[in-house]
Protein backbone atom coordinates (compact mmCIF):
# COMPACT_ATOMS: atom_id res chain seq x y z
CA UNK A 1 0.00 0.00 0.00
CA UNK A 2 1.15 3.46 -0.73
CA UNK A 3 2.23 6.07 1.97
CA UNK A 4 0.21 9.13 2.00
CA UNK A 5 1.81 12.06 2.20
CA UNK A 6 0.16 15.80 2.75
CA UNK A 7 2.29 18.49 1.43
CA UNK A 8 2.16 22.05 3.41
CA UNK A 9 4.02 24.48 1.63
CA UNK A 10 3.16 28.29 0.32
CA UNK A 11 4.80 27.14 -3.08
CA UNK A 12 2.83 25.54 -5.84
CA UNK A 13 6.29 25.25 -7.42
CA UNK A 14 7.08 22.78 -4.47
CA UNK A 15 4.00 21.18 -4.40
CA UNK A 16 4.35 20.23 -8.46
CA UNK A 17 8.33 19.03 -7.61
CA UNK A 18 7.11 17.22 -4.41
CA UNK A 19 3.81 15.64 -6.27
CA UNK A 20 5.89 14.40 -9.37
CA UNK A 21 8.51 12.94 -7.32
CA UNK A 22 6.37 11.15 -5.09
CA UNK A 23 4.05 9.88 -7.63
CA UNK A 24 6.95 9.13 -9.34
CA UNK A 25 7.68 6.01 -6.20
CA UNK A 26 4.34 5.30 -6.15
CA UNK A 27 3.20 7.57 -2.77
CA UNK A 28 0.04 9.11 -2.60
CA UNK A 29 -0.43 12.54 -2.15
CA UNK A 30 -3.35 13.09 -0.41
CA UNK A 31 -3.57 16.63 -0.05
CA UNK A 32 -2.02 20.25 -0.16
CA UNK A 33 -1.87 23.05 1.89
CA UNK A 34 -0.52 26.63 1.33
CA UNK A 35 -0.08 27.61 4.98
CA UNK A 36 0.61 26.08 8.24
CA UNK A 37 -3.27 26.30 9.47
CA UNK A 38 -4.65 24.45 6.43
CA UNK A 39 -2.03 22.00 6.82
CA UNK A 40 -3.10 21.03 10.87
CA UNK A 41 -6.72 20.94 9.89
CA UNK A 42 -6.06 18.55 6.86
CA UNK A 43 -3.69 16.50 9.19
CA UNK A 44 -6.67 16.19 11.70
CA UNK A 45 -9.24 15.34 8.42
CA UNK A 46 -6.77 13.40 5.89
CA UNK A 47 -4.60 11.20 8.53
CA UNK A 48 -1.40 11.36 6.77
CA UNK A 49 1.59 8.75 6.87
CA UNK A 50 3.85 11.58 6.07
CA UNK A 51 3.73 15.10 6.22
CA UNK A 52 6.06 17.61 4.17
CA UNK A 53 6.16 20.60 5.82
CA UNK A 54 7.66 23.95 5.19
CA UNK A 55 9.29 26.49 7.83
CA UNK A 56 8.18 30.08 6.24
CA UNK A 57 4.72 30.13 5.52
CA UNK A 58 1.65 32.79 5.84
CA UNK A 59 -0.81 32.84 8.37
CA UNK A 60 0.90 29.99 10.74
CA UNK A 61 4.92 28.64 9.97
CA UNK A 62 6.15 25.30 9.78
CA UNK A 63 6.93 24.84 13.26
CA UNK A 64 3.75 26.39 14.92
CA UNK A 65 1.72 23.50 12.78
CA UNK A 66 4.34 21.03 13.13
CA UNK A 67 3.52 21.74 17.23
CA UNK A 68 -0.09 21.32 16.89
CA UNK A 69 0.27 18.30 14.80
CA UNK A 70 2.42 16.45 16.91
CA UNK A 71 -0.07 17.61 20.12
CA UNK A 72 -2.64 15.50 18.01
CA UNK A 73 -0.87 12.78 17.22
CA UNK A 74 3.08 11.79 18.65
CA UNK A 75 4.00 9.52 16.56
CA UNK A 76 3.32 12.19 13.40
CA UNK A 77 5.82 11.75 10.95
CA UNK A 78 7.02 15.14 9.41
CA UNK A 79 9.55 15.77 7.36
CA UNK A 80 10.90 19.99 7.62
CA UNK A 81 11.36 21.83 4.05
CA UNK A 82 12.91 25.21 3.87
CA UNK A 83 15.62 27.11 1.62
CA UNK A 84 17.06 28.67 5.00
CA UNK A 85 19.66 26.96 7.20
CA UNK A 86 18.44 28.86 10.40
CA UNK A 87 19.95 26.47 13.32
CA UNK A 88 17.39 28.13 15.93
CA UNK A 89 14.85 26.69 14.06
CA UNK A 90 16.28 23.92 13.66
CA UNK A 91 16.97 23.08 17.08
CA UNK A 92 13.38 23.71 17.64
CA UNK A 93 12.14 21.49 15.30
CA UNK A 94 14.11 18.90 16.86
CA UNK A 95 13.00 19.45 20.13
CA UNK A 96 9.44 18.48 18.67
CA UNK A 97 10.85 14.98 17.26
CA UNK A 98 11.48 16.47 14.10
CA UNK A 99 14.71 15.11 12.74
CA UNK A 100 14.56 15.19 8.82
CA UNK A 101 15.40 18.36 7.37
CA UNK A 102 15.89 18.73 3.84
CA UNK A 103 17.13 21.88 2.31
CA UNK A 104 15.67 23.25 -0.87
CA UNK A 105 16.51 22.68 -3.53
CA UNK A 106 16.19 19.45 -2.90
CA UNK A 107 16.62 15.94 -5.65
CA UNK A 108 14.09 13.23 -5.81
CA UNK A 109 16.84 11.14 -3.81
CA UNK A 110 16.99 13.51 -1.48
CA UNK A 111 13.16 12.99 -1.01
CA UNK A 112 13.06 9.71 -0.97
CA UNK A 113 15.97 9.03 1.02
CA UNK A 114 14.33 11.40 3.82
CA UNK A 115 11.21 8.91 3.80
CA UNK A 116 13.61 5.81 4.07
CA UNK A 117 14.66 7.20 7.58
CA UNK A 118 11.60 7.68 8.84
Amino acid sequence: MAKRCLLVDDSPLIHTLLRRTLEKYNYEVCGDAMNGRDGVDLFGKLHPDIVFMDINMPIMDGISAATEIKKADPQAQIIMLSALDDEHVIKNAKELGINIFLKKPFTDYMIISSISKL
